[in-house]
């Protein structure tokens, strides 16, 4: 089966879905959409996404009112889907959720910001161990599937301004790079680099000063990585910037699984 996955940080669901969510998800047609960053109660997601039919819909929200908090939503019902990554330390922000397919896992995560003082950049860098070793564990049953909102931009290739940034500011600090680094040396594969590793200007995420989308000065820190046993199903990547209800856009993978 050839699935259609876009994941989206919503900058508050309830927020977007007044923006025009379900228009937007009526275009878009994914098979399974991943959300981060939610910014509501499981019960208050439910309520946002009353109207939306034809997908399951599942998520995990913070002990803290109003803020993170992740879903997924699909057409096809997975065989279970659990939250958190059993780490107490870790799931108190309902930051991952995890949908059982047949085949294969679907891992949607949004990842700690570092801050903008970067006094969370030390919690960042346990968060990212405790995750990947999370993952691992779950390649050893199926392969993964994980998407969302890394909070880092990879390469000086995947931010418009990289030198005035570079260990300056969160999202591209070396030690948030050396995070995903490990991702990528522990076999999980950047499906939009695996499909287009030398393209430019590509961001998933805008500041809302300086006219920074307007001007394209944004950041790609929104992945999909995929197991490196499924990487030769990925036909296609695709970032799509056209869609305003929140500061990300959508970013989609096509997977043949």
């Amino acid at each position: 089966m050839n699935y259609n996955l876009i994941s989206w940080n919503v900058n508050g669901i309830r927020a977007s879905v007044k923006k025009g969510f379900e228009s937007s998800l009526k275009t878009l047609n994914p098979d399974i959409l991943c959300l981060q960053e939610t910014k509501a109660q499981d019960d208050q997601v439910a309520e946002a996404l009353q109207h939306v039919e034809g997908y399951h819909v599942f998520s995990n929200s913070a002990v803290k009112k109003g803020y993170s908090g992740t879903a997924i939503l699909s057409k096809e019902k997975p065989i279970q889907v659990t939250p958190d990554i059993g780490i107490e330390e870790h799931d108190q922000e309902g930051r991952v959720l995890t949908a059982e397919f047949e085949k294969f896992y679907m891992v949607t995560v949004y990842v700690p910001n570092s801050s903008r003082d970067l006094h969370r950049l030390e919690y960042r860098q346990t968060w990212d161990a405790a995750f990947l070793a999370f993952l691992i564990e779950l390649e050893k049953k199926k392969p993964v599937v994980v998407c969302g909102d890394f909070n880092v931009a990879h390469k000086a290739i995947d931010l418009a301004r990289p030198k005035p940034n570079y260990n300056k500011t969160a999202g591209y600090m070396q030690e948030e790079i050396d995070g995903l680094d490990n991702y990528v040396k522990a076999g999980l594969v950047d499906s939009f680099r695996y499909k287009y590793p030398d393209e430019t200007g590509k961001y998933s995420w805008w500041s809302y000063m300086g006219q920074a989308r307007a001007n394209n000065v944004g950041w790609r820190i929104d992945y999909f990585l995929v197991s490196d046993v499924i990487k030769t199903g990925i036909t296609d990547a695709t970032i799509y910037p056209d869609y305003m209800e929140s500061d990300h856009c959508p970013v989609g993978m096509n997977i043949e699984l």
